[in-house]
């Protein structure tokens, strides 16, 4: 059996999965996000449970948001303050006595959509993750790649260019990572919001700047049009270094389908002539991705890039 946790700022959510990837089990609990004691038993007590009912001891993986330290295994966690400085790896090991796994939540969702039937014949798949923020992961040959800093993918804090900035005169943003004009900070549903806030749309929301660009509203629509250009810019820049095959999209936002038909042509204006876009596909799995491409961790990184 291998056992998957997603990790939130609210919830851990743990699924079972058979040899097959078939799931058999799954069950969500709050997240005691302020209490490591608190959380570390939590994670015990599921999988403890799991054990009693699959009849074994499954395989652990667990995906987090934030950064491991590859030099001190230690956690950065903004949505869960209690892992921050701790080194989940050795505490959760030595209690469950077994190997775990432990990944970036955006790497997880990115191992899953690239071992899927609509990736099967794809070699290098990129998940992309557009949601409260950006962020991402790379698979190469289904094996996941998360170089030597666990910072492969973090495409959401390279610069959008200053060709985009001047056509469209955004304004410039700070970042929370410390760098300033990220692509996050344009193209994450709070990014997107920020945009249609600094060019006078009324939307308070998402929802509501959608439902204006569907009835034709120009403003709305320049503000689509804005963000699919800056989006597509930062895939172009992917394909063009990591010759990628498919992007898989993710997130709150991956759930609009006008941006699927979109994106590869606005994508060609950073490619060579003889380079396709790379396809670009919504994900299988969707929420379950996350949990799914925890429990996955273990089989692969044992035969990781």
């Amino acid at each position: 059996m291998r056992y998957g946790f997603d990790i939130g700022g609210t919830k851990i959510e743990i699924a079972a999965y058979d040899d097959r990837m078939q799931q058999l089990f799954r069950q969500r609990v709050a997240t005691p996000g302020e209490d490591y004691t608190a959380f570390l038993n939590c994670l015990v007590e599921l999988t403890l449970e799991a054990d009693q009912q699959f009849g074994g001891k499954g395989k652990v993986g667990i995906g987090l948001p934030g950064i491991t330290d590859p030099r001190t295994q230690q956690q950065l966690s903004a949505n869960v303050p209690c892992l921050t400085g701790r080194n989940l790896k050795r505490d959760i090991e030595t209690l469950l006595n077994r190997p775990v796994a432990i990944g970036n939540d955006c790497h997880c969702f990115a191992l899953s959509e690239a071992h899927s039937p609509q990736t099967l014949d794809y070699s290098v798949v990129f998940g992309v993750i557009i949601g409260t923020g950006a962020g991402g992961g790379l698979v190469v040959n289904k094996q996941l790649f998360s170089g030597k800093h666990g910072m492969a993918g973090e495409w959401g804090h390279l610069p959008v260019p200053a060709r985009l900035i001047q056509r469209y005169q955004l304004p410039s943003f700070a970042c929370n990572c410390g760098l300033k004009d990220c692509y996050e900070r344009y193209v994450s549903g709070r990014g997107l919001l920020a945009l249609s806030q600094h060019f006078g749309h009324p939307a308070h929301d998402l929802p509501t700047l959608m439902v204006s660009f569907r009835q034709q509203d120009p403003l709305a629509q320049q503000l689509f049009s804005m963000f699919i250009a800056i989006l597509a810019s930062a895939l172009a820049g992917l394909q063009m270094m990591l010759d990628i095959d498919a992007f898989v999209l993710g997130g709150g936002l991956s759930n609009i389908p006008e941006i699927y038909p979109r994106l590869p042509d606005a994508m060609r204006e950073g490619l060579f002539a003889v380079s396709p876009p790379a396809v670009i596909l919504p994900p299988v799995f969707g929420d379950s991705s996350g949990v799914r491409g925890a429990a996955l961790l273990n089989s692969v990184q044992e035969e990781s890039l």
